[in-house]
């Protein structure tokens, strides 16, 4: 089964920014920054693999396979060159594009991304992977986002829509297996960019991270390779997306001025 985007503007016209969410989303979490884009680029959201309309897709599992899938996708729409942006695990799968198509890469945006660390709050992702109900999403979702945020229901619904969907919650527990692991110390870990790799990168690349990412904490940040741009958000959490779409815009518009 083919993965299933939202294409906005000719892709083939003009080099597209792809974006990619995160663990259990879709395209429909980027509707809020799409809106602050502005119409110079054109824009493919994809649902990733196992998510959402691509809940059949091939490639579902890790950011190594999601990234396969996405480039097999671009290459069926003609996209020669592109900018990428992903959230969390989807920051992961836009890293390893940009090492892997580093002549189709114009810039790499990764937002709260995985694999620079080894550490997850892995409890927490996995209630948020198994909620079904709105409140226990909500749960979930406060203790992903900024001390203060605010949970948009619109976004909940959203999400309950697409768990409900049969093989959902399969789809979910796999993913989640793919990106962590248990170490010899009993420890689960979540697994590794290749630092040394994206160090040599020579596109454009930011990082953005929130202060109270309670996911993926805010101090691996302070492992990126030189060539690597980070700009910090001292008051937003995990949900980067969602709590502040006007600073994730504002940066998107930078990378592919």
């Amino acid at each position: 089964m083919a993965l299933h985007a939202v294409v906005i503007g000719d892709v083939r016209s003009a080099p597209p920014l792809v974006l990619l969410h995160g663990f259990g989303c879709g395209a429909f979490v980027w509707k809020k920054v799409m809106a602050g884009l502005g119409p110079a680029v054109p824009v493919i959201a994809y649902d990733m693999p196992g998510h959402a309309g691509s809940i059949e897709a091939d490639g579902i599992g890790g950011a190594g396979k999601m990234a396969k899938a996405i480039r097999n996708d671009l290459d069926l729409r003609g996209v020669t060159a592109f900018h990428v942006a992903g959230h969390s695990l989807g920051g992961a799968t836009a890293a390893l594009l940009a090492l892997r198509e580093q002549k189709r890469v114009l810039s790499a945006t990764l937002l709260a991304p995985g694999g620079f660390g080894l550490s997850i709050n892995h409890r927490l992702l996995s209630h948020y992977a198994q909620a079904e109900t709105h409140l226990d999403l909500i749960w979930a979702l406060e203790g992903m986002s900024g001390f203060n945020a605010i949970i948009d229901d619109d976004l909940v619904d959203d999400m309950l829509a697409i768990r409900h969907q049969p093989g959902a919650q399969a789809a979910l527990q796999h993913i989640f297996e793919a990106i962590t692991f248990v170490a010899p110390s009993g420890e689960r870990l979540q697994g590794e960019l290749p630092l040394d790799a994206l160090a040599a990168l020579t596109m454009p690349i930011r990082v953005v991270w929130g202060g109270e990412d309670c996911v993926l904490p805010a101090w691996q940040a302070d492992r990126l390779p030189a060539n690597i741009a980070l700009t910090r958000i001292a008051n937003a959490g995990h949900m980067l997306i969602d709590e502040c779409p006007e600073a994730v815009a504002t940066v998107l518009r930078e990378m592919t001025a």
